[in-house]
């Protein structure tokens, strides 16, 4: 049977990738310094692994799997040693009856096959997967959650300059430690805190998850949107990493029972970073998430934050009015406070009084007034909201309209001379009007309420390294009502993207300004679908989709992304 590197050579010459006598270049150099071919031709760009995959699936009949995103059965890893999945490049990936199917980036390779029908007893199937997935899915699923905890920093110690602290913590008070603190103060786990704040805000995460299991401490980062391992730490050290996180955050080290919120900053990269902290009691000790809230991204202004042109005059043509309300409604996580934050910073000059009510505060922004909701003390919405109108504000911004009297109040305030901002939990945009109506405000005061109304999600950004361009079907594209031709891009994954083919996200807005035929429908209890129709035939609105689409032609997202990101639709 012929070896893996003659099925490579016979590909690379059928499809003429290469010539021969470049070929016969790589040969010498593979036999000077003693490295695999695949390697060679991957460093030269001669060809990427993601191609080379795809070619060899074709020739050998065994289908590719991106491991990125499998989840594995710890007792399928359990039939083959770490020793043999480390020796093969192998990993188990599922069993049905006398059949183990286990991912490989040499399926040829007989020796492993046969030492793994003898080491399992079962018969082997195989599928095609990366060498880089493969040793990367080794190091998650067998020894991460055994590690030490000297080796975990040894491990990281690339992501830290020696002799350098790439995060430093701002300073804060002193505060008094108790014995059962003292392992969080050792240096190991001091060290390994860091770490993971560091790697943290290497790779872009907005959110670091640590999560107690029966077994381990389970470090997660999100990164685009999506959970990533990290990496996984013995359940012996999870008490001093939990109380360290305490300390930093000055949250309450003796309270484990109920939900805790704190915060706190570090330098990084000449630049402070706010984290804001909260824990949550389970049964395997408190779970802790910390939001990533890099006041960088707020100071760059509407233009620089990726809007498609209609949205963004929208949003511009909305701020510049003196009173009145702009809402932004998504999901959670949409990006609604960044969007608003941004607003917020160009609008934020000294002759205007600015002024917010959250729950929590996102961002720290200097020149504004923040207000922190705290139920405990009956500071709620509704009554922060009073409070502050006798403050003289020009511009608020109240963090979600929750309920009835929040909603009265704000309406009536951006009728008394004030821009008030604020978010809500809609599909869409129009969609807002029903949602303050239902809220007992008459139709009439939210007519006359309403300058903008803006519906946002996030949309994964392809990899630019590593996108491929795809065919798709014409009658597929004329069921969607794709407007127009584009070079349509597919998502294929590589060590720059951490193998999930996406890059960074940006935001798809649906917006559209409050004219005086709107304002009429509202006060005359339109259906929601007839303002609509006005909003797109007469008043240009580009609907989420339509956002979508113009992001999938400038080849910033795929087809998929933008289909999945707008289903509510």
């Amino acid at each position: 049977m012929p070896s893996l590197r003659d099925n490579i050579i016979e590909i690379l010459l059928s499809t003429k990738k290469i010539s021969n006598e470049q070929l016969d270049e790589y040969i010498k150099i593979q036999k000077e310094k003693q490295v695999p071919l695949r390697k060679l031709l991957f460093e030269s760009g001669a060809i990427t692994e993601e191609q080379l995959l795809g070619l060899l699936s074709e020739q050998l009949y065994i289908p590719t799997l991106h491991l990125a995103k499998y989840k594995f059965d710890k007792e399928i890893i359990g039939l083959v040693p770490e020793r043999v999945a480390r020796q093969y490049k192998i990993i188990p990936l599922s069993r049905m009856g006398n059949t183990l199917t286990v991912a490989m980036s040499d399926p040829l390779n007989i020796f492993a096959l046969d030492d793994l029908k003898v080491l399992t007893g079962c018969n082997i199937d195989t599928v095609l997967s990366g060498e880089d997935e493969i040793l990367r899915a080794i190091e998650a699923e067998y020894s991460a959650g055994q590690k030490s905890m000297q080796q975990l920093l040894e491990e990281g110690t690339h992501d830290i300059e020696p002799g350098k602290k790439d995060v430093e913590l701002v300073s804060q008070e002193d505060l008094e430690l108790f014995s059962v603190l003292k392992d969080s103060e050792k240096p190991p786990i001091v060290k390994l805190v860091d770490l993971m704040l560091t790697q943290a805000l290497k790779k872009r995460a907005s959110d670091i998850h640590i999560e107690p299991e029966e077994d381990i401490l389970r470090i997660r980062y999100r990164i685009d949107g999506s959970l990533h391992d990290a990496f996984k730490i013995p359940k012996i050290n999870q008490n001093a990493i939990l109380a360290r996180v305490k300390i930093i955050s000055n949250l309450d080290i003796t309270e484990n029972r109920i939900p805790q919120d704190g915060r706190f900053k570090v330098h990084f990269e000449g630049k402070e970073v706010d984290f804001r902290v909260s824990s949550l009691p389970t049964t395997f000790g408190q779970k802790f998430v910390l939001r990533l809230l890099d006041k960088g991204n707020l100071s760059i202004g509407l233009d620089k934050l990726g809007f498609s042109e209609q949205p963004a005059n929208v949003f511009k043509q909305a701020i510049a009015k003196p009173f009145g309300m702009i809402l932004v409604t998504g999901p959670t996580g949409s990006g609604k406070s960044t969007t608003l934050y941004s607003v917020l910073n160009q609008l934020n000059t000294p002759e205007k009084n600015i002024i917010t009510i959250e729950d929590p505060v996102e961002y720290q922004v200097e020149g504004i007034t923040q207000i922190q909701v705290k139920p405990e003390i009956k500071l709620d919405f509704a009554s922060g909201l009073r409070a502050l109108l006798r403050q003289s504000p020009d511009v608020i911004m109240i963090g979600e309209i929750r309920d009835s009297e929040t909603a009265d109040i704000a309406v009536k305030a951006s009728l008394t001379g004030q821009l008030v901002l604020s978010t809500l939990h809609t599909n869409d945009a129009i969609s807002s009007i029903t949602r303050i109506m239902d809220m007992g405000v008459e139709p009439f005061l939210v007519a006359s309420s309403l300058v903008m109304l803006c519906a946002q999600r996030l949309c994964r950004k392809l990899c630019v390294k590593c996108r491929q361009p795809t065919d798709i079907p014409e009658d597929f594209l004329k069921k969607l009502n794709f407007p127009g031709k584009a070079i349509f891009y597919s998502a294929q994954g590589c060590k720059y993207c951490n193998n999930t083919g996406f890059y960074g996200r940006i935001a798809i807005l649906e917006a559209v300004l409050i004219d005086d035929t709107m304002r009429e429908m509202i006060m005359k209890s339109s259906s929601i679908d007839q303002i609509k129709e006005y909003a797109t035939q007469k008043c240009s609105m580009m609907t989420l989709r339509d956002d979508a689409f113009i992001k999938v032609k400038e080849g910033t997202t795929s087809l998929d992304e933008a289909l999945r990101v707008t289903t509510e639709e």
